[in-house]
C-alpha cells in the first residue's frame, strides 16, 4: 500500500489544478516531546479531523514522523480552527506550546493554497524527500532505541505499593480517552462485516504507556484482578454519563462479579431506564466463575433480573468442555481463537465442533481474530460471530468502500 507520504505528493501534484478556494494547515507534532507523539497521542489528534474527511471537506495526511497535514475548502475554516484548538488544548503543557519565545507558533503553519502553493509544494519535498545518509545512522539509532524498549515493554512487576499510586491516580484522571470500541460481527461469504453488537473496553495498553510505562500491570494476576474492579468503575461512571460515553445499538462491557454486587453497580443501574438494560450485554471472565461459583450465580441472577444479558469471556477450547453455557445461563459464549485448533486436525476440530454445537452455534463469538485463516476455520464449524483486529480491518475497508461510493454518486449528481 501506498504510504502517507506518496499519496500527499501525488495529492499536492494534483491539486495544482484546484488550488482556488483550498487552505491548509500544517501540524508540527513532531516537534512535542516523545512521550507526548506517542502512536495513540497522534490517533487522538487525528480523530478531531474525522467529521470533515466524512463530509468530503477536507483531506489528512497523517506523516511517519507524526506530524499531520490537512488540506480542506474554505468554508469550513471555523470548524478547522475549533479542531486545532482542541489539538493545542490536549498537548497544552508539552513545552513547545508554553514557551514564551512564540513556541507556540511553531506548532502549527496556516496555508492559503491558492496564494502560498509554492510554500505548501516546497513543504511537501521536505516531508517526502529520502533521507541522507546521516539521517539513514540516527533512524538506525532510533531502531536500536526502540529494540531497548522492546525489550523493557513487559517491565517491573506491578506491586501493592504501585496499585495503590495507580489507583488514585484513576480516580481523578480523565479515561474517556482510553476508551475503545470493538465489533463482535458476522462476516458474509464477500468478506462484508455485519455488526452483532460492539464492545466498550478501557485499554490497558494505552492505560499503562499513559501513566506507568515501565510497569507490568498484568505480572500479578491477584493485584491485577483488583485494578481492573477499579477500571470496572470508572467504566459505569462514564457510561451513566452520555457526555463522556456514546452507544447505539446492543453494547457488551467487562464486568467483575465483585464489582457486579458492589453499590456502584447499583447506582449505575437506578441512572439507565429499562430499555437501555435490554441493549447491554454484562461480559464476565471464565476466571470469576472458577472462582467462586455461588458469587456467580447470585449476581447472575440480579443482572438477568435486571434485564441485562450475559456473555462468558475468555474461553478456550481447553475449557470449553468444563462449562454449560445454558445451565450458567448466560447468553453468549466467548471463545479465544488459536491456530493450534487448525493444527490439531481433523479430530481436534471435530471435537471443537460438537462443543460449538452444543453452546448453540449462534451464541457462540470466536474472538481475537487476526487473521482470515480465523474467519474460514470458524464458518467450517458454523460459528456466525467473529471479533478481532481481522474484522476492524473488515469494518475499516468496508468505510472506506461506502465512502467512496457516496464519494462518487455526488460527483455524478454534480
Amino acid at each position: 500500500m501506498a504510504s502517507q507520504e506518496d499519496l500527499l505528493q501525488d495529492y499536492v501534484r494534483r491539486l495544482e489544478k484546484h488550488k482556488a478556494g483550498r487552505r491548509a494547515a500544517y501540524l508540527r507534532l513532531s516537534g512535542l516531546r516523545p512521550f507526548n507523539r506517542r502512536p495513540h497521542h497522534v490517533r487522538i489528534a487525528a480523530e478531531n479531523f474525522d467529521a470533515l474527511v466524512k463530509d468530503v471537506k477536507g483531506q489528512l495526511f497523517s506523516l511517519k514522523n507524526a506530524d499531520l497535514l490537512f488540506v480542506y475548502l474554505n468554508e469550513v475554516q471555523s470548524d478547522v480552527e475549533v479542531a486545532v484548538q482542541k489539538i493545542r488544548y490536549l498537548f497544552s503543557d508539552d513545552p513547545l506550546l508554553t514557551r514564551e519565545d512564540r513556541g507556540a507558533e511553531k506548532f502549527i503553519t496556516w496555508f492559503d493554497v491558492e496564494a502560498d502553493f509554492d510554500a505548501l509544494l516546497q513543504l511537501t519535498r521536505e516531508l517526502t524527500r529520502e533521507p541522507d545518509e546521516d539521517e539513514t545512522s540516527a533512524a538506525a539509532s532510533d531502531e536500536s532505541r526502540a529494540a531497548i524498549q522492546e525489550r523493557q515493554a513487559r517491565g517491573v512487576p506491578l506491586t501493592p505499593e504501585v496499585l495503590t499510586r495507580v489507583e488514585s491516580a484513576l480516580s481523578r484522571a480523565d479515561l474517556s480517552n482510553l476508551v475503545r470500541r470493538q465489533y463482535v460481527c458476522g462476516v458474509t461469504a464477500k468478506d462484508v462485516p455485519e455488526p452483532a453488537f460492539s464492545e466498550l473496553f478501557i485499554s490497558i495498553h494505552d492505560l499503562r504507556q499513559t501513566l506507568l510505562p515501565g510497569v507490568n500491570l498484568a505480572a500479578n494476576r491477584w493485584l491485577f484482578q483488583h485494578l481492573t474492579q477499579t477500571l470496572d468503575r470508572r467504566m459505569l461512571a462514564m457510561l451513566s454519563k452520555t457526555d463522556q460515553i456514546t452507544f447505539s445499538g446492543e453494547v457488551s462491557f467487562n464486568m467483575n462479579v465483585a464489582t457486579i454486587l458492589s453499590p456502584e453497580f447499583l447506582v449505575f443501574d437506578d441512572s439507565i431506564t429499562a430499555s437501555q438494560r435490554g441493549a447491554l450485554i454484562v461480559e464476565i471472565d471464565k476466571t470469576d466463575i472458577f472462582a467462586d461459583l455461588g458469587a456467580f450465580l447470585f449476581a447472575r441472577n440480579f443482572v438477568r433480573q435486571r434485564g441485562y444479558q450475559i456473555c462468558i469471556d475468555g474461553m478456550t477450547y481447553q475449557t470449553l468442555p468444563l462449562l454449560d453455557r445454558e445451565r450458567l445461563g448466560a447468553d453468549f459464549i466467548k471463545l479465544v481463537w488459536d491456530p493450534e485448533m487448525v493444527d490439531g486436525g481433523d479430530a481436534l476440530k471435530e471435537q471443537v465442533h460438537a462443543m460449538v454445537r452444543r453452546a448453540g452455534q449462534s451464541r457462540v463469538v470466536l474472538c481475537r481474530c487476526g487473521n482470515r485463516e480465523a474467519i474460514d476455520f470458524g464458518h467450517s464449524i458454523g460459528i456466525q460471530f467473529f471479533q478481532g483486529r481481522y474484522i476492524e480491518n473488515l469494518i475499516a475497508e468496508d468505510n472506506r468502500r461506502r465512502e467512496l461510493l457516496r464519494l462518487k454518486r455526488r460527483i455524478e449528481r454534480s
